[in-house]
């Protein structure tokens, strides 16, 4: 299967199941306090809907492609309506009494009945606008709890990576040299590289290395963050030795006896320590004869390779994790429930505190909607990555819901903080207004983060 649909059907995947999620904590605080829910939908339906389903004198009804549904399903409206939209850009929990952006002011002027929302205490309505945040972070912590449990925890330890890292350019600038290995930020040991040690290092203010062999120090810029958010080419990758997994049949490098398992270290008699170094070599020589020095079983040797004009030799590289000895933490069920729970919590705080660069002018162009999404994802389907993803992005949800914008639920839920505080209510057709602003706000923000993925596509 084609690399991007992969990634579409994880991403529509991980989607719908973080909405369904998100809208059925609304729904479970709702039916709680006895309010009705009017309709539970997964996707947006413009003209009509793939399916609906609801449930008529105890027995479940269903229409399909359908524009609208059945007339006699009105006279039914204590029970939910169930549907399918086939526009994956969200969802929605229609809840009676209730301005949101399925209905407005207009919708409100009866007289209100005991089964709406709008006659439940404050305290009740914050439970129902809370439940969709409230149900994402705990499903982020069970995914995590779960993935640590089944797999543990793999990773490369810094130290394990003998041949140090390859930095970026605002890293070089700064004073990092390709090799180095990390030690230290601001005093506190770094075991890995992920989002928590790429953090301290970011606002540390001297990050110690192992330099050939030797400590040395290098302070960190004030604005190292938005450097790297500027240049577009992260902070560090790991160095590693340039080894043989497969070689491609009929390739110049098959032709010549290159071999699974070969350690590449020289080209034409100059050495090349990393895949870098030989990378950026290779790419001279197209349509020339080589000689290549390698390590194939510990013995060295010799060989000369006819390259075409691509300069490709033919052969698929070993990954880091197959040529470094990894750490591998296991955990057992009870031990994976504090843990999954640990790293839920970090990597909200992480990502909540990450929020301050997306007010500076690199952090917005670094914006990205479904585009950057999707690239979470692997081109292979990965199950411990896939749910790995959807804990992150169900994170990522449960905080932008939050954010008190009116047309997401922070936005409800500020409105009954104000009612709860000064014991009024807010006018009906304000939040009609507020919540026609914030929608026209999220469409906006929705075009701005799709637009700048389309520029990096283009421009790339």
């Amino acid at each position: 299967m084609d690399t991007f649909l992969i990634r579409l059907l994880q991403l529509i995947t991980s989607l719908s199941i973080l909405i369904v999620v998100h809208e059925f904590g609304h729904f479970l605080f709702a039916k709680l306090y006895k309010i009705r829910v009017e309709r539970f939908y997964l996707f947006f339906h413009p003209g009509f809907s793939l399916m609906r389903f609801k449930k008529i004198e105890g027995k479940y009804e269903f229409s399909f492609l359908s524009k609208n549904p059945p007339e006699h399903w009105k006279d039914y409206p204590e029970t939910t309506m169930w549907g399918l939209g086939w526009l994956p850009l969200g969802g929605y929990c229609s809840i009676a009494g209730m301005v949101d952006e399925t209905k407005s002011s207009k919708d409100l002027a009866s007289e209100p009945q005991p089964w709406e929302f709008r006659t439940r205490k404050a305290s009740q309505r914050l439970m129902v606008m809370v439940g969709g945040v409230l149900f994402n972070f705990i499903l982020a912590l069970v995914l995590y709890a779960a993935v640590l449990g089944i797999w543990g925890n793999s990773f490369l330890p810094l130290q394990n990576a003998t041949l140090g890292m390859e930095f970026s350019e605002p890293a070089l600038k700064a004073g990092f040299q390709n090799g180095d290995i990390l030690l230290e930020a601001d005093g506190i040991a770094l075991e890995q590289i992920n989002d928590d040690s790429f953090r301290k290092i970011v606002e540390a203010s001297e990050v110690k290395v192992l330099r050939k062999g030797e400590e040395a120090k290098v302070a960190i810029p004030e604005d190292f963050m938005q450097q790297l958010l500027s240049a577009r080419q992260g902070f560090a990758a790991f160095r590693f030795p340039t080894v043989v997994k497969k070689v491609t049949p009929g390739s110049p490098g098959d032709k010549a006896g290159l071999m699974p398992g070969d350690s590449i270290v020289g080209l034409n008699s100059v050495q090349t320590e990393s895949f870098t170094d030989f990378a950026s070599m290779l790419g001279q020589y197209g349509d020339s004869s080589i000689l290549l020095s390698y390590y194939r079983s510990g013995n060295p040797g010799t060989m000369q390779v006819q390259l075409d004009s691509t300069a490709k030799i033919g052969f698929e590289l070993k990954h880091p994790a197959d040529i470094y000895p990894l750490k591998q933490i296991n955990y057992s069920f009870f031990a994976s429930i504090p843990a999954g729970i640990k790293l839920g919590v970090s990597k909200l705080t992480g990502y909540a505190g990450d929020m301050k660069y997306v007010f500076t002018r690199e952090g917005a162009k670094s914006l990205g909607g479904f585009g950057a999404i999707g690239s979470l994802f692997p081109a292979t389907w990965n199950w411990k990555i896939f749910w790995e993803t959807t804990a992150f992005l169900s994170i990522i949800l449960a905080f932008m819901n939050i954010l008190p914008i009116p047309g997401l639920d922070g936005g409800h839920i500020l409105f009954l903080l104000f009612e709860v505080i000064s014991r009024r209510k807010p006018n009906e057709k304000f939040l009609e207004y507020a919540q026609m602003a914030g929608m026209f706000i999220l469409l906006a923000l929705l075009i701005y983060a799709n637009g700048n993925d389309l520029f990096r596509w283009l421009f790339k």
